[in-house]
């Protein structure tokens, strides 16, 4: 699955739409014919939730922002368990920061930045993966709005946590 998944993000970083969507479509036609798993929590198994965070990693690499958002929504709806925990902090952080780089493109710095803000103030993140959705946001912000005080604090933001300035409180 991950094959598929790797094409499709390869094909998005050289701009190929319809080597994204054929790649993206062939992994879901052939994710769609496996049985679901009777333990997803496991490892070493083909998680099918996990298909909606590929595709809307590629499509937000692609451009194409309105199925990035889509699929955005549904890894954040999939993170959520009934609670109202989540239950993949991880995917639904970076489903956030997607949702914020497709309101950047589309106008909405206010959202952008406050998805960017509210990932980069979660307690627990993996940082290494979320600097890299977070700074094509960053790159966003930047060429869209370069003279807006939001796009500024929102770099430095960026730059205090590659520097390793803001710290993040360990639980222990």
């Amino acid at each position: 699955m991950q094959l598929y998944a790797h094409k499709a993000r390869a094909a998005a970083r050289m701009g190929n739409a319809r080597l994204v969507r054929d790649s993206l479509d062939a992994g879901r036609a052939r994710l769609d014919r496996l049985p679901r798993p009777d333990h997803p929590e496991h490892h070493f198994i083909i998680d099918p939730d996990k298909w909606d965070f590929y595709e809307m990693d590629a499509y937000r690499l692609l451009g194409d922002d309105e199925r990035a958002a889509t699929h955005a929504r549904s890894v954040i709806r999939i993170s959520t368990g009934p609670s109202g925990t989540e239950i993949s902090p991880m995917r639904a952080a970076e489903a956030r920061l997607t949702l914020g780089v497709a309101a950047a493109r589309t106008g909405d710095i206010e959202e952008a930045v406050g998805m960017g803000t509210t990932v980069l103030q979660a307690d627990r993140k993996s940082l290494p993966s979320l600097l890299l959705v977070a700074n094509e946001l960053d790159k966003e912000l930047r060429s869209r709005y370069p003279r807006e005080a939001a796009t500024r604090d929102f770099h430095e933001r960026i730059l205090s946590i590659t520097r390793g300035t803001t710290t993040p409180e360990l639980p222990f």
